[in-house]
């Protein structure tokens, strides 16, 4: 059985001439036996303390964003994901996302919907950071390395945050709608390809991206009138 380490007061009877020790009698066996007592009480609480604090610290999780090679976002998110569990760290990981929107845009007079990517180039990560993890992102083929001063990672702020999860998680209660893509800007000739005013042809006065429409000033009767219209009934001209 290994020895238990002396505690000061042991190192200090251990130095006193043999006489002291033995007069000391019962009353110094008593003393050493409750000091160390109180001594490892402390101790354990004091420990407990830090591990608690630097597991606190440790298992910490924050958004991050991590450079990584254009076009290869997927593959670069599986392999990150892909080393983690290899290495045993697929716990610190908990969500690597690319981060898209849902777009429509039509094109040959038909509507279509597709993912496009919001930040080409990068990828967002809730994960924790230490030495491991740090160690395998960056030896991950395809990511450059954190954003943040001088290459060390920093957490995204929280209202970073809250934007970016509202763009490529929109609430429960709103559908995944998606966003239309209007090619068209203020001042651009254009012509009506359907609806009431179809063959009308007139100029751009405002774009409403959100809701994808267009309002087109066309000559009515030889006035100058604005006209609102879902941006697929027109085209350039």
């Amino acid at each position: 059985m290994t020895d238990e380490p002396k505690q000061p007061e042991d190192e200090l009877r251990d130095a006193e001439p043999q006489g002291v020790e033995e007069s000391a009698g019962e009353s110094s066996a008593e003393d050493v036996h409750e000091t160390p007592a109180g001594g490892d009480a402390a101790s354990t609480a004091a420990t407990g303390e830090t591990e608690e604090g630097a597991e606190g610290e440790e298992e910490k999780f924050d958004w991050y964003i991590l450079k990584v090679a254009s076009n290869r976002e997927e593959s670069v998110r599986d392999a990150l994901l892909r080393r983690a569990k290899i290495e045993g760290l697929e716990h610190y990981f908990n969500e690597v996302i690319v981060p898209t929107e849902t777009i429509s845009e039509y094109k040959n007079g038909k509507r279509r919907t597709k993912k496009q990517k919001l930040w080409p180039g990068y990828l967002v990560a809730h994960m924790v950071i230490n030495d491991d993890t740090w160690f395998v992102v960056r030896e991950t083929p395809g990511i450059g390395d954190f954003t943040g001063a001088a290459g060390r990672p920093t957490p995204m702020q929280e209202h970073e945050v809250e934007r970016v999860l509202a763009l490529i998680r929109p609430p429960a209660e709103k559908p995944d709608k998606a966003r239309p893509v209007i090619s068209f800007k203020a001042g651009d000739r254009v012509k009506i390809n359907e609806g009431t005013f179809q063959n009308f042809e007139g100029h751009v006065e405002g774009v409403d991206e959100a809701n994808g429409l267009v309002t087109v000033m066309i000559n009515i009767f030889g006035r100058s009138t604005p006209v609102e219209l879902p941006y697929w009934q027109v085209e350039a001209v």
